[in-house]
């Protein structure tokens, strides 16, 4: 037990320690955001490097949803019954084109962690020590809801949208052949907005743990939250229909509620003696010349004076 007291106390005077209000010029933080914003081009290049050589394979990666459903229970992918959907390209450099598209976004997934890992130190000297304490873990965590999003994307969401709008048409009488570029659009969208989905809850708990939001303040814009997500479904959906913005509009929503319990249960805590120390504030402002007599309450003059005390008995 004293081990564990004297790990956290070194975490905490070492990662969580007061930082000093130093004042930066400008120009400091443009050329400080500048060096961090260079690291994460150079971090995300290296990735980009790897990723394109074995973009070809994440292509093929992309198109297993198309064809097939995966089964939680087995753990496994199964074939649906669909016939063979070809993939045509209708430009002379689409194909090279959508392979340098998955391996930017890959990259860009494998980086995220060093990313938000600048974004923090960056932003950090500009924070209070209590605020420092739970900005940190959300930082972690949200990396871990982002991939958290695109699992379950690429395994249930994308597979169940994919199947039913390809069995749509083949039923409708037509022949499905997909352009490459269109598919791989579609995907990669469907991926990226469902990693931003599942932020949504952290979002909502960061903002009502810095006191900007409460979870009574969110239970009153419900049906506007509600009315938000169809609409920022319908800008986000790669295709017009109503069953997609369904597909990223629920879940939307439903994150949004998730949201409401999280901020109800991480609210900004009331400082104890905040309201005698703001009301002595009051006080002393005051000079001693706002103090009503008893029974002074409830009358129209609000702005009595006092008689001064002249010392005379």
């Amino acid at each position: 037990m004293a081990e564990f007291s004297h790990i956290k106390t070194w975490f905490q005077d070492s990662v969580f320690k007061p930082l000093e209000d130093k004042k930066m010029p400008i120009m400091e933080h443009l050329h400080e955001f500048q060096a961090r914003l260079t690291k994460v081009v150079i971090v995300v290049a290296l990735f980009f490097v790897g990723t394109f050589f074995y973009a070809d394979t994440l292509v093929q990666w992309l198109r297993v949803p198309l064809q097939n459903m995966f089964v939680p229970g087995t753990l496994e992918w199964v074939p649906t019954d669909l016939p063979k959907v070809p993939f045509v390209f209708l430009s002379p450099a689409e194909a090279l084109w959508q392979n340098l598209k998955v391996a930017a976004l890959f990259a860009i997934v494998l980086s995220t962690p060093y990313i938000l890992w600048e974004v923090w130190n960056f932003v950090v000297p500009g924070l209070h020590t209590q605020e420092r304490r739970f900005v940190a873990p959300f930082v972690g965590i949200s990396a871990i809801a982002f991939y958290l999003g695109l699992s379950f994307s690429f395994f249930f969401i994308l597979p169940f949208a994919l199947n039913f709008l390809i069995s749509y048409g083949v039923q409708a009488g037509f022949i499905p052949q997909i352009s490459i570029a269109s598919y791989v659009g579609f995907a990669l969208w469907f991926l990226l907005v469902f990693g931003l989905i599942f932020e949504v809850p952290l979002a909502l708990t960061l903002m009502a743990k810095l006191g900007w939001v409460d979870a009574p303040f969110l239970k009153q814009y419900r049906k506007w939250a509600f009315l938000g997500a169809f609409l920022f479904a319908a800008l986000l959906t790669p295709t017009p229909d109503p069953f997609n913005q369904c597909l990223m509009a629920l879940p939307m929503y439903f994150f949004y509620e998730v949201g409401i319990i999280s901020a109800g249960f991480f609210k900004k805590k009331e400082e104890p003696g905040a309201e005698d120390e703001e009301s002595t504030t009051q006080d002393s402002s005051s000079g001693g010349l706002r103090t009503k007599p008893a029974g002074a309450e409830g009358t129209a003059d609000d702005d009595y004076v006092s008689v001064p005390d002249s010392g005379i008995r």
